[in-house]
């Protein structure tokens, strides 16, 4: 396995633990949907979040949060989509970013309501 996705890895394992201490149930890892991908789907109560986790090992380039683009997005927004038709989810949602800069111990921060 490449050390980014290994990395990688180990960011997704710290955010999922962060939003299941937080009350969240994991429906879903890796949602693939065409070319989109959405790293956690996570339920709580009626709130169903697709949440979007950045690692780095460093800020020499920028903050994790930072590396999120608009095309990124939109397709997100299109794996949301077909996740909400596939499970015919009628609740509220919400797109989140969990933003991961490791050391000892990692910088972990959950930005809700990243973006629309």
């Amino acid at each position: 396995m490449s050390r980014t996705r290994s990395t990688g890895n180990h960011g997704e394992q710290l955010a999922a633990n962060l939003l299941e201490a937080k009350g969240f149930v994991i429906a879903e890892r890796n949602f693939r949907h065409r070319r989109a991908e959405v790293d956690l789907i996570v339920r709580q109560d009626k709130l169903l979040v697709f949440v979007e986790v950045k690692t780095r090992s460093g800020t020499d380039f920028g903050e994790p949060e930072t590396f999120v683009t608009p095309n990124q997005r939109r397709l997100i927004h299109s794996a949301a989509d077909a996740y909400i038709h596939q499970t015919d989810w009628l609740h509220d949602i919400r797109f989140d970013i969990i933003a991961i800069t490791l050391g000892h111990p990692p910088d972990v921060l959950h930005i809700e309501d990243a973006f629309y």
